[in-house]
């Protein structure tokens, strides 16, 4: 069997909010994934007592054994606002930057009650220096 590279898009393409696109690389009966970004949209008044919506984790979470990490691209909720409610199914590493991973571990600290500094690296701007 061939590798194949996939990209199966869980929310947020073609949209504005709930972003969380998976990408896989690998034989078919050996593929590992990338999460890249898992965030919210906002409810409207047509949905009553919905505040957030966000992407049903089901396909990958039954995949979370080859889950390498979640890239998160920036600090925006339509990008990081579901991060406390499903990453618990996954418990993978998680890739983002310095003040990305600053609102991340309030975010876990508020709903989750863990600190984050086992799980999230923060990816620093190398024009920063080190």
């Amino acid at each position: 069997m061939k590798d194949e590279y996939l990209f199966c898009p869980l929310g947020g393409s073609g949209e504005i909010g709930m972003n969380m696109n998976l990408f896989a690389y690998g034989r078919p009966d050996n593929q590992k994934w990338i999460i890249v970004d898992i965030g919210v949209t906002f409810a409207d008044d047509s949905i009553p007592g919905v505040d957030l919506i966000y992407p049903d984790p089901g396909f990958i979470v039954d995949k979370k054994n080859d889950v390498l990490g979640i890239v998160l691209t920036h600090a925006h909720e339509d990008h990081i606002g579901a991060i406390a409610h499903i990453w618990p199914q996954i418990k993978c590493k998680i890739f983002s930057t310095p003040f990305t991973a600053a609102l991340i571990k309030e975010k876990f600290k508020e709903k989750l009650r863990i600190e984050r500094e086992k799980f999230v690296k923060e990816i620093k701007d190398r024009s920063e220096g080190e």
